[in-house]
């Protein structure tokens, strides 16, 4: 089960530095692994990330999918708010999750 957790558009300013000129909006998602609750060697929680960039006469969408993050939700919930204050999008997702497994035990 995928339950929102929280959006942000990624700042303008960054976007027409970078040479973008259209809006990105990124969701959150907390992933609940319903199936996995029977096996106890797998985390309960994941993340799911979706980019949705408004191009002109065109939605372009990425999503990035990582299921077995944690058991802890406080801790799956803090890296969310992270991953929203610093507009983590679905390609760096993998990046990002090893540099909190280094900085804290996720499971």
């Amino acid at each position: 089960m995928k339950i929102f957790f929280n959006s942000t558009f990624i700042n303008k300013e960054a976007l027409n530095d970078a040479g973008i000129f259209h809006p990105i909006k990124l969701e959150y998602y907390k992933v609940i692994n319903e199936d996995e609750i029977i096996n106890r060697n797998k985390a309960k929680f994941g993340i799911h990330v979706i980019k949705t960039e408004y191009i002109q006469n065109d939605i372009k969408v990425e999503d990035k999918q990582v299921q077995y993050v944690s058991n802890d939700e406080k801790k799956i919930e803090e890296i969310l708010i992270k991953l929203k204050e610093n507009e983590v999008t679905p390609i760096a997702i993998n990046d990002v999750l090893s540099d909190f497994s280094k900085q804290m035990l996720l499971i």
